[in-house]
């Protein structure tokens, strides 16, 4: 995860970007297809995996997974130089921006394209308005971090994220299934009962611990022996984790779910197509948004990413908690990530293809040359 950073900053700017990967990173498609193949098939061949693994929760989300976002986030939240934060708080443009994206464009866009690709297919289409409200807190920090975008801009995204997330989801959520429905002449869908602390604990477990982790191994660490020595001893060592615990978290959700995506193929693909075009107009239209505002590569990756990106952990629970656990909407909610992680992992390529033909300005209070990228 962090050597392909490292390397694309080490290596000529006119290498091709896949030769600029290492080995393990060139692969990561491979690695995240054969991590859903592998959660799919023990989901099948083991009877009773999934509500063994589903027993214990933490935040309403099975303990695997709750474990394996931990150890992925942990190394990403590490990397970040929170004493750089405050440069990154001075880019109003960037801020209200991705708010305006992530908070009124991308839901009303997957409340759109719900509505017009499944309008026979009431569970489906909630489900997926369900997903559209929750905004990602958790990997996009992964994908933003190999496609060598502003650490701390994602940082700082993610915690606005987290704040609106707890504030306005469940708002949110009864305006698009109740209130605008009704504006429109649509069937208007049942209310979401979803508490506010509920929201909170799931951001406070997810994205806090991680969070204060990486904020006292950076602390201490450069207390101890000063930055460069954290950034190229300490951060090569941790920084494969992320890695791991991003594969190990794909095969506990697949394997969780591995029956309900196995048994519904065309199910499976009726939800995908909304969320496609879904990923695919939110990320591209909010890099060229960037740009067009001047910003750096850097944090126009960070926006993009994070604008794309959905909290699928929140949604599934979500959908579960309210809709039942094999209700159509939470089959809608497990689809979320099939379809999203491999998209985002593509898109990581078009973005380090785009880094090259980028022109910006140059000079930015971002990281733009640091040596553990």
């Amino acid at each position: 995860m962090s050597g392909s950073v490292r390397e694309l900053h080490g290596a000529s700017p006119d290498a091709p970007v896949l030769q600029r990967l290492s080995t393990l990173d060139r692969f990561l498609p491979v690695w995240i297809i054969g991590a859903m193949a592998l959660g799919l098939l023990l989901g099948r061949l083991i009877p009773g995996l999934d509500d063994g693994l589903a027993k214990v929760e933490v935040g309403s989300v099975s303990l695997p997974i709750a474990i394996g976002l931990l150890v992925m986030m942990y190394p990403v939240l590490a990397k970040v130089r929170y004493d750089e934060l405050g440069q990154v708080t001075t880019d109003k443009p960037m801020l209200i921006t991705s708010v305006l994206l992530n908070w009124i464009l991308g839901p009303a866009l997957m409340f759109a394209l719900a509505w017009l690709l499944l309008p026979d297919l009431p569970a489906y289409r909630t489900g997926l308005i369900i997903v559209g409200l929750a905004r990602c807190i958790a990997m996009v920090l992964i994908w933003n971090d190999l496609a060598c975008g502003d650490r701390e801009a994602a940082a700082i995204l993610v915690a606005i994220n987290s704040v609106f997330q707890i504030i306005a989801f469940a708002g949110l959520g009864y305006f698009y299934l109740q209130v605008l429905p009704g504006w429109l002449g649509l069937p208007r869908t049942v209310g979401l009962d979803v508490s506010v602390w509920g929201i909170a604990k799931s951001v406070l477990i997810f994205l806090g611990i991680p969070l204060l982790a990486g904020f006292l191994t950076r602390t201490l660490g450069e207390r101890a022996k000063g930055r460069d020595w954290y950034e190229t001893t300490v951060l090569p060592r941790i920084g494969p984790a992320a890695l791991y615990g991003l594969l190990f978290t794909i095969v506990v959700l697949f394997a969780l779910q591995g029956d309900t995506i196995t048994n519904q193929p065309l199910d499976v693909a009726r939800i995908a197509l909304p969320l496609l075009a879904y990923f695919a107009l939110m990320w591209f239209g909010s890099f060229f948004l960037g740009k067009r505002l001047g910003m750096t590569y850097e944090r126009t990756t960070a926006l993009a990413f994070t604008a794309a990106g959905n909290n699928f952990e929140l949604a599934i629970a979500v959908s579960i908690g309210v809709f039942g656990v094999t209700s159509g909407q939470a089959l809608a909610g497990v689809v979320g990530p099939l379809i999203e992680v491999p998209v985002l992992v593509a898109l990581v390529y078009v973005a380090l293809w785009l880094r090259r033909r980028y022109s910006p300005p140059t000079t930015s209070p971002g990281p733009l040359n640091e040596a553990n990228r």
